[in-house]
């Protein structure tokens, strides 16, 4: 049992923001300046796996900065169904850390055949879908050898929010991030002590509510391929229209509770989660944190907009920790591999 590649890539968060931060106008500027000559009037996201989380926080953000309709694809209608569908006036976003699975890089290739601009959104330029998109973001994370992704994770967060951002014509970039990932990372001894709480739990619950449901799914997703728990991820809204019925008192649940106007929808959430019983883990603000059984205060995270590339950071270090204490290796997940070949 090591967890080192984790630990380490972890810890690496902040100066990879500081070097995305650093390099960011150069890298945007191309792209930027072709959708500005070509603005799109819908944007596709083809993503898997963590990739995916990452997505849809950008659909959030196109959505909401934008005002654009976005959506995520679902691969298999191309590679399965063998459909062709009409692209044209669309942005086709790409999103990989690998940039090697065969079911993101074929629909990739429709879409440009179907009239979209396609981007790819990669750690890895030499990539088949770097090189197959009309343009690509190198996402600056450097090596990551843990199964289970974190830094990349953060640094697509990142790198879609700048994307959007210079879109919008917007302030300044967000140069606190580095520093403020750093204070939330030193609350790791903290962070282990929670974990220790829920090390002998089978199942579990993951709810946030709107740029942050993108943190809940990962949350989910790191606890699933590291401690092998029936992790389920639900937007708040979702889990009070049915699947609340399964909660009991004492049944685990962690809540993603961010200052903004996510967290205030949240609130009904919380508060039927009181009454039931269970046992919420809430992380957020001070406030957020009184709100459940036990929980864990922040520091400031920024608007919330940008609060998803903060908040995931101690629940990779809770995964870490979960894993840690159920006696298992955190870098080697259970018949995981880095890359994983779908179609």
């Amino acid at each position: 049992m090591n967890g080192a590649f984790m630990t380490a890539e972890m810890n690496e968060q902040p100066a990879m923001l500081a070097r995305i931060l650093a390099e960011s106008d150069s890298r945007l500027a191309e792209v930027v300046r072709a959708l500005r000559a070509r603005p799109p009037r819908f944007v596709l996201f083809i993503a898997r796996g963590t990739s995916d989380h990452a997505a849809l926080y950008a659909k959030y953000l196109v959505e909401t900065r934008l005002g654009l309709a976005a959506g995520l694809a679902s691969p298999s209608t191309m590679t399965v169904y063998d459909s062709h569908p009409d692209l044209r006036d669309v942005l086709c976003i790409a999103v990989s850390q690998s940039g090697g699975s065969p079911d993101l890089l074929e629909p990739l290739i429709r879409a440009r055949a179907g009239g979209a601009m396609t981007l790819a959104v990669t750690n890895a330029p030499a990539s088949p879908l770097a090189q197959a998109a009309e343009f690509h973001l190198d996402i600056l994370a450097g090596p990551e050898r843990a199964v289970a992704a974190t830094k990349t994770y953060t640094a697509e967060l990142l790198t879609l929010y700048l994307l959007v951002e210079c879109l919008t014509s917007g302030g300044a970039a967000p140069a606190y991030l580095p520093a403020r990932a750093a204070e939330v990372l030193a609350l790791e001894g903290e962070i282990e002590g929670l974990a220790r709480r829920y090390r002998f739990a089978e199942q579990l619950v993951v709810t946030a509510r709107g740029y942050n449901y993108a943190t809940a799914r990962e949350t989910a997703l790191k606890l699933m391929e590291t401690s092998y728990l029936v992790a389920n991820a639900f937007s708040g809204a979702d889990l009070l229209h049915g699947p609340m019925a399964m909660i009991h008192r004492g049944f685990p649940v962690l809540a993603i509770v961010p200052p903004g106007p996510g967290a205030a929808a949240l609130q009904p959430v919380l508060q039927r989660l009181k009454e039931i019983g269970a046992d919420t883990l809430a992380v957020g603000d001070a406030q957020a944190a009184r709100l459940g059984t036990v929980g864990l205060t922040l520091p400031d995270l920024g608007p919330e907009a940008l609060s998803p590339i903060l908040a995931i950071l101690p629940m990779q270090q809770f995964a870490f920790h979960l894993a840690r204490q159920r006696g298992l290796d955190p870098d080697e997940p259970r018949g995981l591999q880095k890359v994983t070949e779908t179609w």
